[in-house]
């Protein structure tokens, strides 16, 4: 009768001549080889799970974004006053952008509880066009609510800025804020000259003889110049009528008032461009009388600062630049 060892296989023997794998004295190194492996891979995975958590917080932070983006301002039950910034250039893609403003605009005038809108001003100007449907919106929800729109001015309200300011009550300065500029401009470049000195030959095809008006490569002929600028002092002309009719007896004409100089908060406060001095504190205190303020403002969400920081409209900027060689501002 056979027992159950006798069934088994006699156990291996190391091959004649072959060292074994692990000897006493490998064994320390295998070892620590197994354990920098280990540790290797639990690294590797702390460091895969940590990137995971970063996406997700990130994603989880782009759709919050996104949802306050579409959330308004809370109306105040409290009487208030409304505040909406404009800074920076005035322009379509913009923080200072007519689709911007008006949607701010709207909101706070239609809030029982502001008691006057504040426009705090720090601009250079911008687009005539974006300045225009702003001034327009504001007169139109003025007449609409019947509540007054102050102008404060921090740094600079130049050109558009002041189109816009011109539709306040009142425009409020600091002695030392830059005012005015009320005039417009088509800028741009002429390399014709440089061409011929390197050359180097411009080939412009169009059907239609002005189609290439402004073109930087290009000469600008006699006619093509009288066209640009009789269009430029039509816009002027409009920038003017807004300023006479914003201002009204208040405004002091000098032969200056409309040559796109500019001046002081203390010197405009004197020709009439301004009417005294004052900050935002000041008005919602002293003129307004609600000292609460309710910022109104439309702020860039997260999603866009990031794309931004990440590069995402550089490419939109390039495009922009080539489409407007000789912006109207």
């Amino acid at each position: 009768m056979s027992t159950p060892s006798d069934d088994l296989p006699p156990p291996m023997q190391d091959p004649i001549g072959v060292p074994p794998a692990i000897t006493p004295e490998t064994e320390p190194v295998f070892a620590q080889l197994a354990r920098d492996f280990l540790r290797e891979r639990r690294a590797e995975r702390r460091w895969r799970n940590l990137f995971r958590l970063f996406w997700l917080g990130l994603a989880a932070l782009l759709v919050y974004s996104l949802w306050l983006q579409t959330r308004h301002v809370t109306p105040s039950a409290e009487p208030h006053t409304a505040l909406i910034d404009v800074r920076g250039e005035i322009a379509a893609d913009s923080d200072a952008s007519a689709e911007l403003l008006l949607a701010a605009l709207k909101d706070a005038f239609k809030d029982d509880a502001a008691q006057a809108i504040v426009l705090r001003i720090n601009s250079p100007g911008g687009s005539p066009v974006q300045a225009g449907i702003v001034y327009d919106e504001i007169k139109r929800l003025k007449k609409q609510y019947d509540k007054p729109v102050y102008a404060v001015v921090e740094e600079m309200c130049a050109s558009g800025a002041y189109y816009i300011a011109a539709a306040a009550d009142e425009i409020f300065v600091d002695k030392a804020s830059v005012v005015g500029s009320i005039g417009v401009l088509m800028d741009g470049f002429g390399f014709t000259g440089l061409m011929d000195k390197v050359g180097v030959e411009r080939r412009l095809m169009t059907a239609g003889e002005n189609k290439g008006m402004l073109d930087p490569f290009s000469p600008v002929t006699p006619r093509q110049r009288a066209y640009a600028q009789a269009m430029l002092d039509q816009i002027h002309q409009q920038f003017i009528a807004v300023v006479r009719e914003g201002r009204g007896k208040r405004l002091k004409e000098t032969p200056e008032t409309f040559s796109g100089l500019f001046w002081n908060g203390e010197q405009a406060v004197k020709l009439g461009l301004a009417d005294r001095y004052g900050n935002l504190d000041f008005v919602a205190r002293e003129v307004v009388k609600a000292e609460d303020v309710i910022d109104y403002t439309p702020r860039e969400n997260v999603a866009e600062r990031l794309a931004k920081r990440f590069g995402a409209s550089i490419g939109g900027g390039a495009v922009k630049a080539l489409r407007e060689l000789a912006p109207i501002r």
